[in-house]
């Protein structure tokens, strides 16, 4: 059995008050990293934490699960995609968010439903912001998810908006907005309108959802004038001017 180090590990050092150990450990794993390393082997992963190598290699298991880290073909480990998205979903937050948000609960205190701003991430959209319902029965989505982008009015309008083929989309496009039910989840209906920047530029698609139940013929109005004033805020050309 290894002989246990006097040498406390980064993790001890920086130990969270109240927290958990094996979190603390990782997260000096992902700490180690500076700029310019592409990889690090175990030796010097273990080294800059100053952890045992059995330790890391059980907590890379867990960071590798969960993409935070990759193995590279020589064995070493590299940062992994799952650091890509959360980065981008926090520059793209603080970018935003203070645009948004207040629009985005300004519609919602107007209809009580819930209100996200999607953004396209390759084949997927991410609910880049989101403001819920105050009512119980609503859809259970979160900021930061990953969501289909052939489902749901949110991501539709993405694919709209950046060119996508087929009658459904050149209606989108002529409409400048699209509401439709049941499209991810029964009973759920979406209503979706993107939002510009000044370089011309689809920034992403303002969306509220709402049981069907619920729906309101004012929504659609509701969401299109928040969208196009986002448009407006961020310096865009209003999308009724784009049909």
């Amino acid at each position: 059995m290894p002989r246990k180090s006097s040498l406390a590990s980064v993790a001890d050092e920086l130990a969270a008050p109240g927290g958990a150990a094996a979190v603390d450990r990782a997260v000096s794993l992902l700490a180690a990293f500076q700029p310019g390393d592409q990889a690090l082997s175990v030796t010097e992963l273990a080294g800059r934490t100053r952890l045992y190598k059995s330790t890391v290699l059980r907590l890379l298991a867990s960071l590798a699960h969960g993409r935070l880290l990759q193995r590279t073909a020589d064995g070493r480990w590299a940062l992994g995609p799952e650091v890509s998205r959360l980065a981008a979903l926090y520059a793209a937050s603080f970018s935003l968010q203070d645009t948004l948000m207040p629009e985005m609960r300004a519609l919602v205190q107007r209809t009580q439903e819930s209100v996200a701003f999607h953004v396209r991430q390759g084949d997927q959209r991410l609910v880049l912001l989101r403001v819920d319902s105050p009512q119980l029965l609503r859809d259970h989505v979160r900021a930061g998810d990953l969501l289909p982008l052939d489902r749901g009015a949110g991501g539709r309008v993405l694919k709209a908006f950046s060119g996508a083929k087929g009658r459904l989309y050149t209606q989108i496009r002529r409409d400048g907005y699209l509401s439709i039910a049941g499209d991810r989840i029964p009973g759920l209906v979406g209503i979706s309108a993107p939002v510009w920047n000044a370089a011309r530029e689809l920034v992403g698609a303002l969306t509220l959802t709402a049981p069907e139940q619920r729906l309101q013929p004012s929504f659609v109005g509701a969401l299109r004038q928040s969208a196009a004033r986002l448009t407006g805020a961020l310096g865009g050309e209003a999308p009724q001017s784009r049909r």
